[in-house]
């Protein structure tokens, strides 16, 4: 007989038992998931209230977990499903509360099942599913999944979602210069200019580890809330996040920073995991051309090369990536919905979806910057 229990948050639960799961993740690493825990960002008042999901094995350890959470709203998860809980609502349903696995606030691919053996992805999906049935949930959702976990999704028979997001590729670059030479004349010559308008008059300093001090933090706070006010209303993230993320996980993370006389004035967060770099926030006090591009694109490409990881993963949307290299890719979200009805819909809805989702893709892999073949 295999149990599965459900926790009242992450924290509760061994970190290395949980890390052990992970592989190497960030995102779902103890540290990253107890940091929103213990500094307010996830928890009572924010409609994101921890409910992993655990199996142990034999010997009482963790063998299986999904990190998730009963959601009273749709903010933070960057996989859009406004449009379905309208239209469960006019349908008299209550599409709220629902159960998602995810990384909060994190569009950034990873694995949403927790394995030391995959034979333990369908009972702890069936757990999943039998925690919405038996507590009212309209359906449960999990959002950017590792590629290779699809397969047991969907063997489950969860309905299958997929989006764009643009990721550059190493492909054995020696240096950024080397990179510039595989783009097309106008585009090689297009990106060395906008490098120059930013880095003019700018000192540009990437940290990480010990470098990252709690005076970056406090600058870097100033412009996470800048740029959270103006996109999301507020941001998710608490003040405390940060110092918790530092104090956690500093050697995991890029902080790349641009000073003017000694100050502050803009910066890219970034998350380091076993093979790929994985941009997240940014912002500024100052409107400088190009100083975005610089921060949060070339300087993530300038130290994938330097750390030898072989993609960036930039985050959600953004259209204007293209140009700077980072080319169109597939991310993939999982579906259960619980009343059949409106899972068929859903389903219709999907299939219908992906036909667009595949054309786009076809048209944006055709306008890259890369040379011609």
């Amino acid at each position: 007989m295999i149990e599965a229990r459900t926790a009242p948050s992450v924290g509760a639960l061994p970190a290395a038992e949980w890390d052990a799961l992970t592989g190497g993740n960030p995102f779902v690493s103890h540290a990253f998931l107890t940091a929103l825990e213990d500094s307010g960002s996830v928890g009572p008042g924010t409609g994101w209230t921890p409910a992993p999901i655990t199996i142990c094995g034999s010997d009482g350890r963790l063998a299986a977990a999904l990190p998730a959470y009963l959601k009273d709203h749709s903010q933070g998860e960057y996989v859009f499903d406004h449009a379905w809980a309208d239209a469960w609502h006019r349908a008299g349903g209550e599409y709220y509360p629902k159960l998602q696995i995810a990384a909060p606030f994190t569009p950034a691919t990873g694995p949403r099942l927790l394995l030391a053996d995959d034979a333990l992805a369908m009972p702890l999906l069936r757990a999943a599913e039998q925690l919405c049935e038996a507590n009212g949930l309209s359906s449960a959702h999990a959002t950017f999944i590792d590629p290779a976990q699809l397969p047991l999704f969907e063997s489950a028979g969860w309905l299958l979602r997929s989006d764009i997001q643009f990721h550059w590729e190493n492909r054995g670059y020696a240096s950024f210069d080397d990179f510039l030479a595989a783009l097309s004349s106008r585009k090689r010559k297009d990106l060395r200019k906008e490098r120059a308008a930013a880095q003019q008059g700018v000192d540009i300093r990437a940290l990480t580890g010990d470098d990252i001090r709690p005076e970056h933090w406090d600058a870097f706070w100033q412009f996470y809330q800048d740029t959270g006010s103006r996109k999301w209303g507020q941001p998710y993230l608490t003040r405390t996040a940060f110092t918790l993320l530092g104090e956690r996980m500093a050697e995991r993370i890029l902080l790349v920073l641009a000073f003017i006389d000694g100050q502050a004035v803009a910066g890219a967060l970034n998350f380091i995991g076993p093979d790929v770099l994985y941009g997240r926030y940014w912002g500024a006090r100052i409107d400088k051309p190009f100083l975005h591009f610089e921060l949060c694109y070339y300087q993530a490409i300038d130290a994938a090369i330097r750390l030898g990881l072989s993609r960036v993963e930039a985050g959600a949307q953004g259209g204007h990536k293209l140009a700077r290299g980072y080319l169109p890719e597939q991310t993939w979200s999982a579906h259960h919905i619980v009343h059949a009805g409106f899972r068929e819909a859903v389903a219709d809805f999907l299939r219908r979806e992906r036909e667009g989702v595949a054309a786009d893709q076809l048209y944006l892999a055709d306008r890259t910057p890369f040379k011609k073949s």
